[in-house]
């Protein structure tokens, strides 16, 4: 009879049924949620189920010593009529190679040859890779240590005053370095950095700067040598001191030639301490926006970076701890 009476009820009532399948999918989700678990809200958990739940992804750091280094000294004055000045800053001796407009689109097919084909460890092979598509050369010898200033410029036959509008095919300055002596290539996982360098002319008026830095690996690969955005104890960088007019002209020309990045907000941070503790030491760096703004004690606490809010991918330590330990043993 009850059998009878219910099979009625589902049949003639629509309460009932609608009620059935309420129930259903009540019993539906609670064995789905209890069988993959429910996140509770961040608000409601306490600091070390949120640790454990927020870690991001630690790449791991090889450390490799960087031979070359490159500033631009006295970037305002420098021009393509008036030239420019290099200051290399090697630990072996090297051979600082300037290549005046050099062809945008062969000098990054040379960057893929020293991947698949050969390395470019030398001036020459530079030069076989981009089948000679540059206006001018000038070469220098750079002793160990040597901070002397170089000054290169386009020779006055040359009778280039612009490399046209952006898009542009050719970049203004290549500034090759490559380690002098062949020993010194079986020693130094880096053999070689290129750097591509905007110079102000009559039609792109954008401040000198180093646009990008490659750095050539004696096993095949190049990375892309990229700034860290992090706060100091010292006064804002050079770049800083520019009017306000000139960094808005200077970003609408970046933006126009596509080499704008969002601008750090970290000028107001003046000391190296972590932006959220203001206790530890920044040791941090976030990728893929490259904030380094947090100590060892908060990075587990953050899956959007503080500064900037994106999303943290990746994260890589400055030091590791054991290196801190020894540097404040040292302090001491």
């Amino acid at each position: 009879m009850a059998a009878v009476f219910l099979v009625t009820l589902y049949e003639y009532s629509p309460l009932f049924y609608i009620t059935m399948v309420f129930v259903c999918f009540l019993v539906t989700s609670g064995l789905v949620l209890g069988w993959f678990g429910l996140g509770v809200p961040v608000i409601l958990r306490n600091s070390e189920e949120t640790e454990s739940s927020t870690r991001v992804l630690k790449k791991r750091m090889r450390q490799v010593k960087n031979p070359f280094g490159l500033e631009i000294s006295h970037p305002a004055t420098a021009s393509v009529t008036k030239g420019i000045t290099l200051t290399p800053d090697c630990l072996e001796d090297c051979v600082l190679t300037c290549y005046w407009g050099c062809n945008v689109q062969k000098l990054h097919e040379a960057l893929q040859k020293h991947v698949y084909c050969f390395r470019i460890n030398t001036p020459q092979a530079l030069e076989d890779a981009l089948y000679n598509e540059y206006l001018y050369r000038q070469q220098y010898f750079i002793k160990k240590n040597d901070k002397e200033e170089k000054y290169c410029q386009l020779p006055e036959d040359a009778q280039v005053v612009d490399f046209g509008p952006v898009p542009r095919p050719r970049y203004p300055l290549i500034a090759l370095l490559t380690l002098a002596d062949e020993e010194d290539r079986e020693i130094y996982d880096i053999v070689s950095m290129v750097a591509v360098i905007h110079i102000p002319d009559e039609s792109y008026r954008l401040s000198c700067r180093i646009l990008y830095q490659y750095l050539l690996l004696a096993q095949g690969q190049y990375h892309d040598l990229k700034q860290l955005f992090m706060s100091a104890n010292s006064t804002a960088p050079s770049s800083c001191d520019a009017s306000p007019s000139e960094r808005s002209t200077d970003r609408s020309l970046l933006e126009k030639a596509g080499l704008a990045e969002d601008e750090p907000e970290l000028h107001e941070e003046n000391s190296k301490d972590c932006v959220v503790c203001q206790n530890g030491t920044v040791n941090w760096v976030l990728l893929p926006c490259r904030h380094t703004c947090l100590c060892d004690g908060c990075i587990k606490y953050f899956q959007q970076c503080p500064m900037c809010r994106q999303f943290v991918q990746e994260s890589f330590p400055l030091c590791s701890k054991k290196e801190q330990d020894e540097d404040e043993s040292t302090q001491i």
